[in-house]
């Protein structure tokens, strides 16, 4: 068992003695944290934000164009970069389909058009902290052709949810996805609970070790900041305090992610 984690739960035990199979192998764990949904200043982004920054853990803010208020992501911080969220987060999906702001029912270049206005309007309100990564609302696309043609678009990667098969969504169209959602949506919209996080985090660390999912992509952690409760918060405070330069642990930034990798 991994030493100096204390008095903790099982699932904390199992996070870290999966971290310390890591070690044993002469591997690193690499995490990266994506939050969604960001678009005013606010309480909940300022306590983000400064959590972000009393750890060191990079942040992926993904931000909805459209709800976007200047003043929200003026900060000058190295930790913090922005994601485009979709454009105006309004469900579009028709029939069976789930929710989605980009279904296949719209034309490719309507999207497109669409794509682009929110993602000038992004790089105007964050010049410094903007990336051309797509966080589709819902983590989720309908159109396969939209998709295939966002690198021409000018897009460098993508983000969804769950674990890749394939490290290019589309050609020239990095995939890094996240994979522990902490909110549990479909039970209060609270804090899921550290036993399902941990359970999540610590089951995709072991798909990757073991080669049943992809390696090379880091486990990604999902917040929303604007549903937090207490708990929420109490639980990334803990998790940052107990990896955040811990050996064996990377925090990677969503910079290295999408512009190292393809560099």
């Amino acid at each position: 068992m991994d030493s100096g984690v204390g008095l903790m739960s099982t699932a904390w035990h199992r996070f870290f003695d999966e971290i310390a199979r890591w070690r044993e192998a002469g591997r690193t764990v690499d995490f990266w944290w994506r939050d969604d949904d960001a678009c005013r200043p606010e309480p909940a982004l300022t306590r983000l934000l400064a959590l972000a920054t009393s750890f060191g853990v990079p942040l992926a803010l993904a931000v909805i164009p459209d709800a976007a208020q200047a003043g929200a992501f003026e900060v000058n911080n190295a930790v913090v970069t922005v994601l485009q969220h979709g454009v105006d987060h309004r469900n579009r999906a028709t029939g069976h389909e789930k929710k989605t702001e980009f279904p296949a029912s719209e034309p490719v270049a309507a999207a497109l058009a669409r794509l682009e206005r929110g993602r000038a309007r992004l790089e105007l309100l964050a010049v410094r902290q903007a990336m051309r990564v797509l966080v589709p609302p819902w983590n989720r696309m309908s159109s396969p052709a939209l998709v295939g043609q966002l690198a021409d678009a000018g897009y460098r990667g993508l983000s969804t949810f769950g674990p890749r098969s394939s490290q290019l969504a589309a050609p020239g169209l990095l995939l890094v996805n996240t994979h522990v959602d902490i909110i549990d949506w479909r039970g209060g919209r609270g804090f899921v609970g550290e036993d399902v996080a941990l359970g999540q985090a610590t089951r995709h660390l072991q798909a990757r070790r073991s080669g049943l999912a992809d390696g090379a992509e880091p486990t990604g952690w999902l917040t929303h900041h604007a549903v937090h409760d207490e708990s929420a918060w109490v639980f990334l405070q803990q998790l940052f305090e107990r990896t955040a330069g811990r050996q064996g642990v990377s925090w990677r930034s969503a910079t290295d992610l999408f512009v190292q990798q393809q560099s």
